[in-house]
C-alpha cells in the first residue's frame, strides 16, 4: 500500500488504535478524515492535528451510515482509502441471561457496520486509480475470548469477510487490507487495559502497522509479531493451549 498521498477514512478514529492510525497517516502526507459518535473526542483529535478533518458517525444506524457516506464523498471526492477501526468489546455473562443488547450492539457496530458503509462507499472507491478497503479484525479472530464470545465471533466473521472480499476486488482498483492487533494497550475493554503491561504499547502497535502497510504482503493480512502466535494458532496445533491461556488471564 502506498502509505502517503492518499484521502483517507478512520472510522472510531477519536481514540485508540483508530486515533493512533489517524496520527500516523497525518504525518505521513495523507488528508485524514475521522468518523465517530462522540463530537468531544475528534475535536480534541483534530485540533491537536491541524488540517485533520472529523465527521459525526453512528456507525449502529444504517441510515445515518448512509447519509454519512454521501457526505464523505461530496465533502472529500478524492477519497480512496477507508478503514474499518471502530468497535466495542463488551464482556457477556452468557449465563446471567442478559447478554443479548449487548451482542447485538458488538454485532452492528463491529460487522453490520464495515459491511454497510463499504456497501454504500464501493462504487466511489471503484472510480479511483487506487483504492483500499482496510478491515481491523483482532488475534481473538483466530481463538477466542471466552469472556466476549460476541466480540471474537464479529472478528472471526470480519477476517472471513475480508478474504473473501479481497477475492472478489482482485481485478479492481481496490485493495484490501486486514489489520489484526493483539491485545494493545488502549482503552477498549477499560482504563486498566491502557496502562497493563502484558498489552502491546499503542505507540510500537502502530509504528510496526505502519511499516508492514508500507510492504504490505501477499496475504493482505497485517500482522505484527505480537500478534503471531494468535493467528498461526490453529497451523501450530495451539488453540486449545491459547484458548485456556486466554480464559485464565482474562476471565
Amino acid at each position: 500500500m502506498n502509505i502517503t498521498g492518499n484521502t483517507i477514512l478512520i472510522t472510531g478514529g477519536g481514540s485508540g488504535i483508530g486515533r493512533a492510525l489517524a496520527e500516523a497517516f497525518h504525518k505521513a502526507g495523507n488528508q485524514v478524515v475521522i468518523a465517530g459518535r462522540r463530537e468531544t473526542l475528534l475535536n480534541e483529535v483534530t485540533s491537536a492535528n491541524p488540517g485533520m478533518e472529523a465527521l459525526l458517525l453512528d456507525i449502529q444506524d444504517k441510515d445515518d451510515v448512509a447519509a454519512f457516506a454521501r457526505q464523505a464523498v461530496e465533502s472529500f471526492p478524492a477519497l480512496n482509502v477507508v478503514i474499518h477501526n471502530a468497535g466495542i468489546m463488551r464482556s457477556e455473562a452468557v449465563a446471567a441471561g442478559d447478554f443479548l443488547a449487548t451482542a447485538e450492539d458488538t454485532i452492528a457496530t463491529n460487522l453490520l457496520g464495515p459491511i454497510r458503509l463499504t456497501a454504500a462507499l464501493l462504487p466511489h472507491l471503484l472510480k479511483q486509480e487506487r483504492a483500499a478497503i482496510l478491515t481491523v479484525s483482532s488475534g481473538l479472530a483466530f481463538v477466542p475470548l471466552a469472556s466476549t464470545p460476541t466480540y471474537s465471533a464479529t472478528k472471526a466473521a470480519i477476517h472471513s469477510w475480508s478474504m473473501a472480499l479481497r477475492e472478489q476486488l482482485k481485478a479492481t482498483p481496490v485493495e484490501v487490507i486486514e489489520i489484526a492487533p493483539p491485545y494493545v494497550q488502549t482503552e477498549l475493554l477499560g482504563p486498566q487495559q491502557a496502562v497493563d503491561p502484558a498489552a502491546m504499547p499503542l505507540a510500537e502497535f502502530t509504528s510496526e502497522v505502519m511499516t508492514l502497510l508500507e510492504n504490505a504482503p501477499a496475504s493482505g493480512e497485517i500482522i505484527v509479531e505480537r500478534c503471531k502466535p494468535l493467528r498461526f494458532a490453529a497451523e501450530n496445533g495451539q488453540v486449545g493451549a491459547i484458548f485456556a491461556q486466554l480464559a485464565a488471564q482474562h476471565g
